[in-house]
Parts: structure tokens; sequence; C-alpha cells
């Protein structure tokens, strides 16, 4: 798999969870509607959700990555 989906806008911006082509690390990456421009972004994972944590896009990265948290391997 070469990237997850995180969000997808009402107007049509879509974030995913990929990996960035430069440095080969995870990161988000933002695909903005065409009335924005439409230039793809790629933004480290940790920054982006320090810039903005109330965001329904960081909301669903947040939910993402609690999926992968197995539950038995919680400590009671």
């Amino acid at each position: 798999m070469t990237e997850r989906l995180i969000h997808k806008s009402s107007n049509g911006d879509v974030w995913a969870l990929a990996r960035d082509p430069d440095s080969k690390l995870p990161a988000v990456k933002h695909r903005p509607n065409a009335s924005s421009g439409g230039r793809t972004s790629y933004t480290d994972i940790g920054k982006f959700l320090r810039e903005g944590a109330g965001g329904p896009e960081h909301q669903a990265l947040l939910k993402l990555i609690g999926t992968l948290l197995d539950d038995a391997g919680r400590s009671s």
C-alpha cells in the first residue's frame, strides 16, 4: 500500500498517510481541491499534528494511529 486515506473534506481537499517522495519517511500528503491550486504537499506527521490538532483531518489521523494499537497489548 502506498498511501492510506485519512480524510476528505466537503470542499474536495484530501489528506492521506503516505511516504514523502524525497525523504521516504511517513508523512501526511495533502492534495487541495482544484480551485485552491491543487498542488500536493507533504508534511512531517509530528508537525502536522502540532499545527492544528483540532481539525477533522488531524482527529482522523489520530484515530487511524489508534487502530494500529493492539488492545491485547495494553496494560491494565
